[in-house]
C-alpha cells in the first residue's frame, strides 16, 4: 500500500492560523479551535494544512487503512472545509439531515462541510454536528 501523505506533525497551530490572510477567517479559525477542542477534549494538531483534533485508525472492507483525526477543519481561501467524518456514517441520517437544514448557509459533500464564514451558520448546530460526528466515529472505529 502507498504511504499515507497526510499525517500529524509538530507544526505550530497558532503560527499556521496567524498566516491566514483574511482577519475574519483567522477569528473564525480561533472559534473553531475552541469549539472542536471542547467537543473532543483534544488539543489542535496540524495535519498538513488541516487542523485536526483526536486521532483514530480506520480500515475499510477494501483493505485500505490509515490514521486520521476525529474532526477538523482547513481555512481554505474560498471556504472553510470542516471534516466531520462521522456525519456521513451516522446511523440516524434523518437527524443529521434535520440538523443540516437548521445549520444555515453551507454545502455538504460526504464527510466535508463547506462554510464561507461562521456568521452564516448556527454555531450551536455546528457543535451538535461535531459532537455527533465524534460519537459515531469513535463507535465505529475506536471503541471496539
Amino acid at each position: 500500500m502507498p504511504e499515507q501523505k497526510t499525517r500529524p506533525h509538530s507544526g505550530d497551530v497558532d503560527a499556521f492560523i496567524a498566516q491566514v490572510p483574511d482577519a475574519t477567517k483567522r477569528a473564525d479559525s480561533e472559534t473553531l479551535i475552541a469549539m472542536m477542542g471542547k467537543v473532543t477534549g483534544e488539543p489542535p494538531v496540524l495535519w498538513g494544512t488541516m487542523v485536526g483534533f483526536g486521532q483514530y485508525h480506520y480500515r475499510y472492507a477494501s483493505g485500505h487503512e490509515g490514521d486520521t483525526f476525529l474532526i477538523g477543519f482547513a481555512p481554505r481561501k474560498a471556504a472553510f472545509s470542516l471534516y466531520l467524518m462521522g456525519c456521513s456514517e451516522d446511523a440516524d441520517a434523518a437527524e443529521i439531515t434535520a440538523l443540516l437544514a437548521r445549520l444555515g448557509k453551507h454545502r455538504m459533500a460526504k464527510a466535508c462541510l463547506y462554510v464561507k464564514r461562521l456568521a452564516d451558520i448556527d454555531l450551536g448546530v455546528l457543535e451538535e454536528l461535531a459532537r455527533r460526528s465524534v460519537v459515531a466515529t469513535k463507535a465505529r472505529y475506536v471503541e471496539h
